[in-house]
């Protein structure tokens, strides 16, 4: 059984877990470890599937004592948590991924190298070929000058090859949401970086 939180704005991998089972103890654990370790303010809100561990009265009591809010996807609607869900993809489509572990020994090991990966090394397709780390350190101004060097120093070069004008570095999402609802337009402020937002959110999944 694999617990793993993911900050939605950025895909970054914020905490994670095996274990031989599904418990309630262990997850309000991982969330108080979790939180604690990235000192998030009260107002998050955390978006999970319905396992018995995310639905028990042990991590609502922890979440409402740190000021914390939950959402929940609906009974079978995969696409309700969709960015663990691509996350758990991803994994499982890795080259070197076993199938089967031998044990939990074995697993943790596995997955602190893909966590590590996936953090700091996958250029994310949902956000713009950032790294997660990049989007939740608040490296995206830095990198995406850098990135922009390099395509203004091709078009000055090669102009010809740009049949469109000279490109831009295309930039990560300003901001990210699950089902969202609107009724009016909405002004969006960007918000590049986790300690910055008013609102942060996470979301879970066992699997």
């Amino acid at each position: 059984m694999a617990y793993v939180i993911i900050d939605l704005f950025s895909r970054f991998v914020v905490g994670w877990m095996v274990a031989t089972k599904e418990c309630k103890h262990l997850a309000a654990q991982l969330f108080a470890e979790t939180i604690a370790r990235h000192g998030v303010v009260p107002g998050l809100q955390v978006h999970s599937d319905r396992g018995s561990a995310m639905k028990s009265d042990t991590l609502a009591q922890l979440l409402d004592t740190l000021g914390a809010s939950r959402s929940f996807s609906r009974p079978r609607v995969s696409n309700d948590n969709p960015f663990s869900e691509a996350q758990f993809k991803t994994l499982k489509y890795q080259p070197d991924y076993p199938g089967r572990f031998a044990s939990v020994l074995h697993a943790r090991a596995w997955l602190e190298d893909f966590f590590d990966w996936h953090n700091e090394r996958h250029h994310h397709a949902g956000l713009a070929l950032f790294t997660p780390a990049d989007v939740f350190h608040g490296r995206v101004a830095e990198v995406a000058a850098l990135r922009q060097a390099a395509l203004d120093a091709a078009y000055h070069a090669h102009p010809e090859r740009f049949p469109n004008g000279q490109p831009r570095a295309r930039l990560p999402p300003d901001a990210v949401h699950i089902n969202p609802i609107f009724t009016e337009a909405v002004e969006v402020t960007v918000l590049p970086a986790i300690e910055d937002r008013v609102t942060p959110m996470m979301t879970a999944l066992a699997s």
